[in-house]
């Protein structure tokens, strides 16, 4: 492996590539003694507040935009064809984003099992303008389909879209969270503190992003990848080639194998999009004893892996964890029976 560079080298590398400054950074690292003191084992707790990136209201795509939206704009693009669930933060942000730059947003969501009324992150898409469509296609190679299918129709019409092509879009992706690790590396670094663990939800390209930025930073603890979904392909391959994929886009020859990766998918019960138990738990007691909120599906879910990491002793007494919030909280306002069931 390539010597490891600094917060800053990673940076400049980044800054080789077209971008569009959407997001709030560096986000703040914060300690949260509270919910340490509640899950015992004297283990330091922080978090990324990757919640707080801005573009309405924030969370993990912030950033993927910026080098996305850079992409599109040197390719003259003046359509974005977009798609994922009717919750989906990616398409909230993406839709965002084509507001502030003045470009059309085509927007298809699955259906799946989530509702079509006008909540959550689908009011936002609403009020920024995008132009949605629901559709049965399920999320991943079918959906991808569709979406490729409607660029095709438009660019025959004489349109420019630019959409979501994952060969392309997910390593550019990826490099916006090589950027988030070496900001932890700094703010840890001010702190005294060196991480024994880095959790975040991701089995694309934020968790390639933090494998990635991992590789660069020489960062020696485990980045704990806690998958939100099954793919129908093997999720450590496609993370450790979109990884790579992002490097050589950056011009570095740092490259990460598929066991770098610990891509955990046992926390995706009961489902994609679909709470659990654990999560549940985890989401309430954040919110009680630190006043951050979560989503109910996929932070929730990250979080719960750190929380029963920590109450399993995985750490030893005096060490630290750090939680990278991807935000998606708007989610919880169009699903409260989810969040709070029985009430």
């Amino acid at each position: 492996m390539p010597p490891k560079l600094t917060p800053a080298a990673v940076r400049a590398a980044a800054d080789r590539l077209p971008r569009v400054r959407f997001a709030h950074l560096p986000t703040p690292l914060e300690e949260l003694p509270r919910l340490a003191a509640a899950l015992g084992g004297g283990v330091r707790v922080f978090v990324k507040r990757d919640d707080c990136t801005g573009l309405v209201l924030g969370g993990n795509k912030a950033r993927h935009n910026e080098f996305l939206f850079g992409d599109a704009t040197v390719s003259g693009c003046d359509l974005f064809v977009w798609g994922a669930l009717v919750q989906s933060n990616n398409c909230r942000t993406t839709a965002a984003a084509c507001a502030k730059l003045g470009i059309e947003c085509r927007l298809f969501l699955s259906k799946a099992h989530q509702k079509t009324e006008p909540q959550g992150n689908l009011l936002i898409d609403y009020l920024v303008g995008a132009h949605v469509e629901f559709t049965d296609a399920k999320i991943g190679p079918e959906l991808n389909a569709l979406l490729a299918a409607k660029a095709a129709e438009f660019r025959a019409a004489g349109r420019k879209p630019y959409f979501w092509d994952p060969p392309r879009v997910v390593p550019l992706s990826a490099i916006s969270y090589a950027i988030c690790m070496a900001e932890i590396a700094e703010q840890t670094a001010a702190l005294g503190v060196a991480p024994a663990g880095v959790y975040v939800s991701s089995a694309g390209a934020t968790g390639a992003g933090v494998a990635l930025g991992k590789a660069l930073l020489g960062f020696e603890c485990p980045a704990r990848l806690i998958c939100p979904m099954h793919w129908p392909w093997d999720i450590p391959t496609r993370i450790a080639a979109d990884a790579n994929a992002a490097a050589e886009r950056m011009g570095l020859p740092h490259r990460v194998t598929v066991a770098d990766i610990d891509a955990d998918e046992s926390y995706v019960a009961p489902g994609y999009g679909l709470p659990s138990p654990a999560g549940q738990e985890a989401m309430h007691l954040l919110a009680t004893t630190e006043a951050i909120l979560t989503d109910h599906v996929y932070t929730a879910k990250a979080l719960a892996a750190l929380v029963a990491d920590v109450r399993a002793g995985r750490y030893p007494r005096g060490s630290s964890v750090v939680f990278i919030h991807t935000g998606g909280v708007p989610a919880i306002f169009a699903e409260p029976d989810r969040v709070l069931p029985g009430m």
